[in-house]
C-alpha cells in the first residue's frame, strides 16, 4: 500500500512539474512568450508481417511523400525498438521509427495525420500505427 501511494505521489510531482510550464492565469493559455501546440508523436513498426521490413529507402520515401506535404514546417524523426502484442496474442519485437509533430490543434492537422496512419497501414501491410497525443506549449 506505501509503494502505491508514493508511486502515485512521485506521478503527481512529475506531472505537477511538466504541467508548470504550460498552464498559466485565469485563461488556462500558456506563459508569456510560448503557444498552445498540440505535440502527436506516431510510432511506425517497420516489421512487416508477411516477412521482412520496412526498408530505409521505403521509409525515407514515406517521408518525402506523406509526411513532409502533410507538414512542411517541420516533425523529428527517432529510432527506437518496438514492442506490442497484437490481436493475434503473439508479442511482437521491432525496429521502429517515431515522429514527433507539433502543430495547431485543428481539422487538418487531424485529417493528415489520419491519413499518414492509413497510408502506412495500407502501404506496409501493418495491423496498427500508435498515435499519442498532448496539449503543449512551445516556443522558438
Amino acid at each position: 500500500m506505501n509503494v502505491a501511494r508514493h508511486t502515485l505521489s512521485r506521478a503527481g510531482v512529475l506531472a505537477a512539474a511538466v504541467l508548470a510550464g504550460c498552464a498559466a492565469g485565469p485563461s488556462g493559455l500558456c506563459n508569456a512568450g510560448f503557444e498552445a501546440f498540440e505535440r502527436d508523436t506516431l510510432y511506425f513498426g517497420r516489421a512487416i508481417p508477411t516477412g521482412g521490413q520496412v526498408s530505409d529507402a521505403d521509409w525515407a520515401d514515406f517521408l518525402d511523400t506523406r509526411v513532409t506535404p502533410a507538414f512542411p514546417q517541420g516533425f523529428t524523426v527517432l529510432d527506437a525498438a518496438g514492442q506490442w502484442r497484437g490481436a493475434s496474442g503473439q508479442v511482437v519485437r521491432e525496429p521502429s521509427k517515431l515522429v514527433v509533430l507539433l502543430h495547431p490543434r485543428d481539422a487538418k492537422a487531424d485529417a493528415a495525420i489520419a491519413t499518414l496512419i492509413d497510408t502506412y497501414r495500407q502501404r506496409f501491410a501493418q495491423e496498427a500505427v500508435l498515435q499519442e497525443r498532448q496539449s503543449v506549449c512551445a516556443r522558438f
